[in-house]
């Protein structure tokens, strides 16, 4: 007898409007596995299988692989999760459309360059060709962006200190009407998304990252009309600004990331005028330390980082990486702590991390989310251990 809430594979399918092919080919294929299988093989689906079924059917309208797929969704379909996902989603079909618009309008000026010319210029047929190859890989873009928004979802949500980080960053920086200002690695924007209305009219903002999609969302989110703000994609370990050009320059949980952090810091000093100031923050080594125990005590295995970020620049050792650059160097720290009460937001920050714990959580997720969900039940305290350095120039 069927259970209630459940459908059977053809009800499911015809919900979906796809076809029981297409239903019992991602079962095959372990991308949407059913709900309740009975004794007798039979397979039912539930409206939480439907909400999966939307994020594989939109990737997969995107131009994703299975194997893609497969790897960028998560069997869960909490409503903090799908928001998530919805929103990210909701950036990656305006990234295809800037992208279609651009094939347009180069085929458009390679067609008219044929008629008017009657001879093929290679350039813009090489151009083309490379848009239409599209090789900045928006599963890529997907999975920083959502990397990004799990994090930032757990601290906002979290969060003891009622001020926010972003809003305390911004006021430790002091800004003044007419400051020329750098952001190194501004990834989504929030820095300036969160403390819009706080900025002064008469200010130059360049936001820089490796990304161009992190660009692209910044520059949507922030509207491309604000006259304030400049985009430009780089690496940090070589700034294409002249000498003396910044009043300030940040970096926000930036620098350890970069693989020559001493060659970043002569690029800002370089580009800071006369007393200019360096803003970068930092991690601790207590950072987020029952995070990484929680994971082990489900699977000792688990690893959230293949390096210990703090150990490359960290709240313990970034003033003597900074100081032969620098004067002034003064280390703040952000009072906080962060109470979870509910898994997911703790979920998807786990799964966000760059180590191998989805090699170990994602085919046991529905025991892990039960793990996690028992720990949280509780009250789960996470220390956090981060600040910034605030530097000036040093002649």
């Amino acid at each position: 007898m069927k259970k209630e809430g459940y459908y059977s594979s053809g009800e499911f399918a015809k919900l979906a409007r796809v076809t029981l092919r297409t239903i019992r080919y991602y079962d095959k294929q372990n991308i949407l596995k059913p709900s309740l299988v009975t004794e007798s093989g039979a397979r039912f689906y539930t409206k939480e299988d439907l909400a999966r079924l939307q994020q594989i059917l939109l990737l997969k309208y995107l131009g994703f692989s299975l194997d893609d797929i497969r790897e960028m969704t998560v069997a869960d379909a909490d409503y903090h999760l799908m928001l998530d996902s919805l929103h990210i989603q909701l950036k990656l079909v305006r990234d295809r459309i800037e992208q279609m618009q651009l094939v347009e309008n180069a085929i458009r000026s390679t067609a008219a360059a044929i008629q008017d010319e009657r001879s093929v210029d290679w350039s813009r047929m090489l151009e083309l060709i490379h848009l239409t190859g599209m090789e900045k890989s928006l599963k890529n873009q997907y999975q920083d962006a959502s990397n990004i928004s799990a994090r930032i979802n757990l601290h906002s949500l979290c969060s003891q200190n009622p001020e926010g980080w972003f809003p305390w960053i911004f006021r430790m920086c002091d800004l003044k009407p007419g400051m020329q200002i750098l952001e190194l690695g501004c990834g989504d924007g929030t820095l300036w998304t969160s403390n819009l209305s706080r900025l002064p009219d008469e200010i130059s903002i360049t936001l820089s990252d490796l990304s161009e999609g992190m660009l692209r969302d910044t520059r949507r989110s922030l509207g491309a009309e604000n006259e304030r703000f400049s985009f430009t994609a780089f690496d940090c370990a070589d700034i294409p600004f002249e000498d003396q050009r910044f009043d300030l320059v940040i970096a926000n949980h930036v620098l350890f990331y970069c693989e020559d952090i001493p060659r970043v810091c002569m690029e800002v000093r370089r580009v800071l005028r006369p007393d200019g100031r360096f803003v970068c923050s930092a991690y601790g080594s207590a950072h987020m330390r029952e995070v990484s125990q929680l994971v082990r005590d489900f699977d000792e295995r688990i690893v959230l980082s293949a390096e210990r970020l703090y150990e490359k620049f960290g709240r313990e050792n970034g003033e003597s990486i900074l100081r032969p650059f620098f004067e002034n160097v003064e280390w703040y720290s952000y009072e906080d702590s962060l109470s979870v009460h509910t898994p997911e937001p703790l979920i998807s920050y786990i799964l966000s991390c760059h180590g191998n714990q989805n090699q170990y959580i994602l085919n046991r997720y529905n025991d892990f989310r039960s793990f996690a969900k028992k720990r949280t039940d509780r009250g789960f305290r996470i220390t956090k251990d981060a600040g910034l350095f605030l530097c000036k120039k040093k002649f």
